[in-house]
């Protein structure tokens, strides 16, 4: 588990349940245009269709009925930044049920409308300091909130990724809150304050050991595209590449992050 960073970033529990909505709802109009042809496409994941990675999507928001209806844990005994760090043991059994799931649903768009009503149903009910029980431990609904708009968007860029034609939109306040999680757990994994890494326009973190950048132009800088740093931490780019393709520059003896990433797969 990486160490806990000096101070947590605060996220807008209202703001992002309205970014968890309106990416979904991107990707439910996107995927109610879909043939069979196109929902048999295969995608950068692995063996994954275009349907299996539809149908995992309303899982990122099922998940949130399923918790809510679990008995509530005693305490909190985690942290939002655990969170990246602790799905990739139940990379198996999520692809397992992504299959199972597009097959028991046939009619994508109603089983997408279906996960829309439970969410939106659910959450009218509890408050944001409702404790879960994630995989990551303890969280409070608000912050795992937060963790649905990185699902969201990741896959809304591997739907994109896969799909010909005109890509489907990115929300705004999705893309910043799922920026910031990732940026936020690069600092966790490799805490310091040599290097500046730069997301315009949603997030700046500093991290790696060494000397303390204090004043003027840092020293080491690292900076890029909002979509180019979330493929980089989610493992969908290679650090040589984005560099090769000029997708992140990276200035300083200390500006090279490949040690730390991916940060999550």
């Amino acid at each position: 588990m990486p160490p806990a960073t000096k101070r947590a970033r605060a996220y807008d529990p209202v703001k992002t349940r309205a970014a968890v909505l309106a990416q979904f709802g991107h990707i439910r109009t996107a995927v109610g245009t879909l043939g069979p042809g196109r929902l048999a496409l295969p995608t950068r994941l692995g063996d994954w269709t275009v349907r299996d990675l539809a149908a995992h999507c309303a899982m990122a928001l099922d998940a949130v009925d399923r918790l809510l209806q679990e008995p509530e844990p005693a305490r909190q005994d985690s942290r939002l930044l655990d969170w990246p760090f602790a799905i990739a043991a139940d990379a198996p059994a999520i692809a397992g049920t992504a299959r199972r799931l597009a097959e028991e649903h046939p009619d994508l768009d109603a089983h997408l409308n279906g996960a829309e009503h439970r969410f939106t149903a659910n959450l009218d009910t509890y408050p944001g300091t409702r404790l879960l029980a994630t995989s990551a431990g303890a969280l409070p609904l608000a912050d795992y909130l937060v963790t649905r708009t990185v699902e969201l968007v990741v896959h809304t860029d591997d739907l994109n990724a896969a799909l010909p034609g005109p890509d489907i939109p990115y929300d705004r306040q999705a893309l910043a809150a799922c920026t910031r999680l990732l940026a936020d757990a690069l600092a966790a994994t490799a805490p310091g304050g040599s290097t500046e890494v730069r997301v315009p326009p949603y997030a700046v973190v500093q991290c790696v050991e060494g000397p303390r950048h204090t004043r003027g132009t840092p020293s080491n800088v690292v900076e890029t595209d909002p979509l180019t740093w979330i493929r980089l931490a989610t493992g969908r780019l290679a650090w040589g590449e984005a560099l090769q393709d000029a997708k992140v520059s990276a200035s300083g003896e200390r500006a090279d992050l490949s040690a730390y990433l991916p940060l999550m797969t």
